[in-house]
């Protein structure tokens, strides 16, 4: 299916302590003039541009909604910053809490939008709405866990189940300090094929943002790390789940059977969310906006428009 045609543009972002002038790019789809409430999408990674996530304008044509995409500072077309890889008091949640904040007032809808996040989106989005923000109507968190410690031992369950072999290429790999090697990159493909995108071939546009993200891993490697399997960055210890009871706002809860989100990492939202409706795709893994594309949208867009 053809992606359509969106509308491009920037906004000034001021960082003091970035050291130079940044920008957030943002790409929008449909009108979003006063009236029309706009559905915000913040992208994962952190760190993986918009790109695999562009199946979401699709509400546009089928539900009338406005999306906005953008890419996060550090990645994509926004302002990259290379030289912060590895600074943890530069590269912090409240960074992109304002940077979102201030795409919204730069773009004249603080008063009144919907949220979508994906994965680290998610986490980012579910960030935000605990501070109640007065114009967020409704939130969607996708395949987003609520605990990375929880993410992490999820992600070592399902490598446990990984074949043996795969499973010890893994290990020797780790072990020997040598996971840059194309030998150990085709055993992790191994499991992204199981819990990531269960698609033959992958979509390009997922190919494309994960390409992006290898060209510059700035906020990736700071943030998260360099494995599947463990969070070294500055979100090891990162958990929302005690702010969830703040959500006021309508929610939307997704996942897919096989993802990387698995129901323990997103059970704490659909526990303590106090309104909460909790779908998940019985044929996906964690990018069930392509594994089943028309179903997901048609979840996202009747939620919305309800």
């Amino acid at each position: 299916m053809a992606m359509p045609k969106g509308s491009e543009g920037f906004v000034d972002y001021h960082v003091p302590s970035a050291g130079k002038e940044c920008k957030t790019w943002y790409i929008t789809f449909g009108d979003y003039k006063p009236g029309t409430r706009a559905l915000v999408v913040l992208h994962g990674g952190p760190g993986v541009p918009h790109d695999y996530l562009l199946p979401i304008s699709d509400v546009t044509s089928s539900h009338g909604i406005p999306v906005i995409m953008y890419d996060q500072l550090g990645c994509g077309n926004s302002t990259h910053l290379p030289e912060k890889n590895g600074d943890g008091t530069f590269w912090t949640v409240q960074l992109f809490l304002d940077e979102l904040e201030n795409l919204l007032n730069k773009l004249g809808i603080k008063d009144d939008y919907d949220i979508l996040g994906f994965s680290w989106g998610g986490m980012l989005a579910s960030e935000h709405a605990v501070r109640r923000p007065k114009g967020l109507r409704k939130l969607i968190i996708s395949c987003s866990p609520a605990d990375m410690k929880m993410w992490v031992a999820v992600a070592n369950k399902l490598r446990a189940e990984l074949p043996a072999d795969v499973q010890a290429t893994l290990k020797k790999h780790e072990d020997e300090e040598t996971t840059a090697s194309e030998v150990y990159q085709t055993a992790v493909n191994v499991y992204l094929e199981k819990h990531l995108c269960r698609l033959k071939p992958w979509p390009d546009e997922l190919k494309l943002a994960l390409a992006k993200l290898g060209e510059d891993s700035t906020v990736a490697m700071t943030m998260s790390g360099e494995s599947e399997f463990g969070c070294t960055g500055t979100l090891k210890d990162w958990s929302i789940s005690e702010e969830l009871h703040k959500i006021v706002v309508p929610t939307l809860l997704l996942n897919g059977h096989y993802d990387q989100a698995q129901d323990e990492c997103v059970e704490p939202y659909a526990k303590l969310i106090p309104d909460v409706k909790w779908v998940k795709f019985a044929n996906s893994s964690h990018t069930p906006l392509w594994e089943e594309r028309e179903a997901y949208m048609t979840v996202v867009g009747d939620f919305l428009t309800s």
